[in-house]
Order: C-alpha cells, then sequence, then structure tokens
C-alpha cells in the first residue's frame, strides 16, 4: 500500500493536511505550496482561517503576498476536520504546553487525533511534529489509530518528525533546515521520508519514533543547560564587577572547543522553557532523577526574579521602591526581532513588577497590542520611544534587544535603564547591567 502512497508523493500529486496553522504550521504549508502540492490546511481557530481565505498573515515574518500566493496555488484553509479524508498525509503541528504543575500536556495533540481518527483511510501517512517525550507517538498515536481498524505500517504510516522552525532567523529557511524522521516500522520511516524529501534539502532518517522524540528534546535541552550555565555565569561576573558580555566576546574568539550563548532575563519561545520538563517527567518513570537538567531549569526560571532584586536595588539607591515606580518593559517578544510572545521572559517580569505594586508599560515594535494569551492579560499598547516619553518613567527595563530600538535615545534619555542583554558596553550613572 505505501508504494502507491510513495509514488503519489513523489509526483506530488498526494494531497497535502497540515493541522495546526502558526509558526510552524504556516512555513510547512508554504513550502508544500512552493513545490506543487496541493494543501489543506486545519486550525481550530476560525479567525486564523478567515485571515488565510482574505490573503492576510497574522504573524509577522510571514507576508500577506505569501499567503495570496499560496491561495492562488490551491491552498485552502478550514476549520472543518472532516476533509481530513480527502488527504493523504496527515501532518499535525499544535502546541505541547506545560500543565500547572509543570507536566507535559498533551491534550493539544490527543483532542486534535481523536478529531481526525474518523476521517483516516487506508494508504496515508500521519506525521507528529510536535514536541513530546519519547514513546508519544507509540504510546498515544498508534493505538488510538490501531483502534480505529487500522494496522500502523500497513494501511496507515506513522511517524515522527519533530519541527525545527526559529521564526525570524534570517539564515536558514524551512527547506534547508535538515529534517529528523522517526517511523514505527521502517514501511512507516519510508513514507516519512517521501513525504519530506520534496520539500526539505536534507532528511535525517533514525532508527524510532522513540529516536526522533529524545532528538529533539536533545537539541533544545543542549540549549537551555548552557544558558543556564551561562546566566549562572552572569552573576558571579556582576559580583566580581566584570562584564559578561565583554567575556564571552573574548572566549567566542577561540576557534574550537567553545560555542557563545548569552545571558538574558530568562528562556522564552515554544521549546527551551517546555522541553526539559518533558523529559525530566518520562525519566521518572525509568527511576531516573535528571539532575544536571533540572538545575539548568532552576537556573533559568530565576533570572525574572534576579532582574526584579536588580531593579529593586537601583531604585532604592535613588530612594524609590518598585511599589508606585512607573516601570517600561522593552521588548515583549521573546527573542529579538519577532513578534511571538510565547513563553516570554518580559510577561513574567511584567507580572511580578505589577505584583509589586509597579505602574508596569512596554513598548516593542514586533507587537503594538498585547496580545491574547492563554495564561497572562494585560491591556496595554506600545509605547512609542521618545524623549519625553522615556523621561516620564522611573526605569526603563531592556528585556529584549529589537533591532528597531533606538539604543542611543535610550542611553541618552531614560532616567534608569536596567540592561538584561548586554546592549551598553561602556558605563554610565542611569545604566544598570542585570
Amino acid at each position: 500500500m505505501n508504494f502507491e502512497l510513495i509514488d503519489k508523493l513523489d509526483r506530488k500529486t498526494a494531497k497535502i493536511g497540515i493541522v495546526g496553522l502558526g509558526y510552524v504550521g504556516l512555513p510547512l504549508m508554504l513550502r508544500y505550496s512552493d513545490v506543487g502540492y496541493k494543501v489543506i490546511g486545519f486550525d481550530i481557530d476560525q479567525s486564523k482561517v478567515d485571515a488565510l481565505r482574505a490573503g492576510r498573515s497574522y504573524i509577522e515574518h510571514i507576508s500577506s503576498a505569501s499567503i495570496k500566493q499560496a491561495t492562488e496555488l490551491g491552498f485552502e484553509p478550514t476549520t472543518d476536520f472532516s476533509r481530513a479524508k480527502e488527504v493523504d498525509a496527515l501532518i499535525l503541528c499544535v502546541p505541547t504546553p506545560l500543565n500547572k504543575y509543570r507536566e507535559p500536556d498533551l491534550s493539544f495533540v490527543l483532542d486534535t487525533t481523536e478529531s481526525l481518527l474518523p476521517y483516516l483511510h487506508q494508504g496515508m501517512v500521519l506525521s507528529l511534529e510536535s514536541t513530546t517525550y519519547p514513546g508519544t507517538t507509540e504510546e498515544e498515536l498508534k493505538p488510538r489509530i490501531e483502534k480505529c481498524g487500522f494496522t500502523v505500517g500497513k494501511e496507515i504510516f506513522l511517524v515522527f518528525s519533530p519541527e525545527r522552525e526559529d521564526p525570524g532567523n534570517q539564515n536558514f529557511t524551512t527547506r534547508s533546515i535538515p529534517k529528523v524522521c522517526g517511523g514505527c516500522t521502517p514501511a512507516c520511516l519510508e513514507a516519512g521520508i517521501a513525504l519530506y524529501r520534496q520539500v526539505i534539502d536534507k532528511v535525517v532518517p533514525v532508527s524510532s519514533t522513540q529516536a526522533a522524540e529524545l532528538t529533539k528534546l536533545l537539541e533544545n535541552i543542549h540549549r537551555s543547560v548552557n544558558i543556564g550555565l551561562v546566566n549562572e555565569m552572569k552573576m558571579v561576573a556582576d559580583k566580581m564587577g566584570i562584564d559578561i558580555h565583554e567575556v564571552i566576546r573574548a572566549a567566542a574568539t577561540k576557534p574550537f572547543g567553545f560555542v557563545p550563548y548569552y545571558p538574558g532575563p530568562g528562556i522564552g519561545g515554544h521549546c527551551i522553557p517546555i522541553d526539559p520538563f518533558y523529559l525530566t517527567w518520562k525519566a521518572r518513570e525509568y527511576g531516573m532523577h535528571t539532575r544536571f537538567i533540572e538545575l539548568a531549569g532552576e537556573i533559568n526560571s530565576s533570572m525574572p526574579d534576579y532582574v526584579v532584586s536588580k531593579i529593586s536595588l537601583a531604585l532604592n539607591q535613588r530612594h524609590k521602591s518598585i511599589s508606585g515606580s512607573s516601570v517600561l518593559v522593552l521588548g515583549i517578544a521573546y527573542k529579538k526581532n519577532v513578534d511571538d510572545v510565547r513563553e516570554s521572559p518580559s510577561v513574567a517580569l511584567m507580572e511580578r513588577l505589577r505584583d509589586l505594586g509597579a505602574k508596569v508599560s512596554y513598548s516593542d515594535p514586533h507587537v503594538p497590542a498585547f496580545p491574547k494569551m492563554r495564561a497572562h492579560s494585560f491591556d496595554l499598547s506600545s509605547v512609542a520611544l521618545t524623549e519625553d516619553n522615556l523621561r516620564r518613567f522611573d526605569c526603563v527595563l531592556l528585556a529584549t534587544d529589537h533591532d528597531k530600538f533606538d539604543y542611543q535615545l535610550l542611553g541618552a534619555h531614560a532616567p534608569l535603564l536596567v540592561d538584561c542583554r548586554g546592549k551598553f558596553s561602556r558605563p554610565a550613572d542611569n545604566i544598570i547591567r542585570a
């Protein structure tokens, strides 16, 4: 059965279904459309579907022109999951957050799978791209599919292929980032490779879905651990009166054995703050306590409190307290030059400051109004950066170092500027490193 599927994928006559039209699903849709596949995009958010049908993008680094072009090429966005019966491939790109106990929340993956089960058919491939713990594909998706009477590896082909999107990165695209893929069976892997090889320059096969799931976790835990290390080094350097950013720049001149990572007010995005918890949770099933990973997580999670303590000390030196002070947070996206606020440490900082009695505002050229978030709420719009506006605030906190900020203006006119990103290397009376 998979010979017919592979032939359709290779000839691009297969119809592709992408479930979840966010930062992962939308670029993937564009890539499949670009190379000639017909794509149906599924999302539960009617407003997203309406925007796409109107040719409008809701992600800053994805142009509306590219959406219009995809629509002209046959892309169809819909909230009607029954249309899954029309496709030959389903790619799941839905969120895998943590619950309030910092444990994996697979509800989006499982609810989506349950919604699709009535429309699965023989001769299709299903790929999960959502980051998760090793065993999810085999333990959660495969039994649900087989309960419907299909044999995975013979009638339906199931793979895990982790997303590797890096929003705003100009050096890498969906096409150029190698794609790891693991299948439940050799036939599943063969179908998965056929699914991706027409749209990705290099597909990297691994021996199992579990290996592919753990690969994604290793990639992001590697970053989490190294950021935790450099955040701890930052605090040590600060006590010693040394600029950690100068030290990192010097260390980065070593042509081997060192990769620069940079400190900040915490970690954000859809991967680094979340992925380590997926592994530490699963490791407990095997009697393992992942001390190294959890220690890095503790250090990174403590960064917003460290920044608040630096703000408190700086205001105190000016005979002010956080309570009653006006604080302007610069940048609420989780990384520079994007509009993505998922798990942003800036938002955590805003909440801590608000809870301590500060009057909080923000400025972000990429986020004109505070967005709707699952766990956070502010009724705020971005403040324009002018001399007069800057002087109105007791403290300006540089949380995300967007290139669009006028750093000369900030350094000259902010009465107190707390710099979490090392943008101001020269000492000044009004600038505090955090």
